[in-house]
């Protein structure tokens, strides 16, 4: 199997950060069933603040807001490596996942986990622009955090 390499960025250091060894269980988790087309895989996460994630927000997808993940696949002929397949970035906002989660009364880092593998199937080209896509989706979502010891997002607790 393939190495997972993670490039962790910590441009705003929140109360309940995961820890680089927690980020990378779960992409490592979350890419368990995609091999690459050769060598390892990489992502490169940064945790932001809401004025960063807000600023990257209105530049590429044109809402001013911030949001909890935002991802940025890379097409796989603009970044050919021989010996790394280049899956992405991952911008992810410690407040609003942090305010998600206690307005979810869900454990900060059950959500974190979440946000990261749900924008990891992000990279993996899976989306939610449609109903059987969302539903392919989350259930993606609920089988990895299930074997990551997380309950499922989607239920009300």
């Amino acid at each position: 199997m393939s190495e997972v390499i993670i490039d962790l960025q910590i441009a705003f250091d929140a109360d309940h950060n995961p820890s680089f060894e927690q980020v990378h269980r779960w992409a490592s988790e979350a890419l368990q069933h995609h091999e690459p087309e050769h060598g390892d895989m990489e992502v490169c996460m940064r945790i932001v603040d809401k004025q960063e994630s807000q600023t990257l927000n209105k530049t590429y997808r044109k809402k001013d807001a911030p949001t909890n993940v935002l991802s940025f696949d890379y097409s796989d002929d603009d970044w050919e490596h021989e010996d790394v397949q280049l899956l992405g970035d991952l911008v992810l906002c410690a407040d609003i996942i942090e305010e998600e989660a206690l307005a979810q009364n869900k454990p900060a880092e059950a959500h974190w986990a979440h946000m990261i593998v749900h924008g990891i199937l992000h990279l993996l080209k899976h989306d939610h622009q449609n109903k059987q896509d969302t539903e392919t989706m989350e259930t993606l979502e609920v089988v990895i955090l299930k074997k990551l010891g997380y309950n499922n997002p989607y239920e009300v607790s």
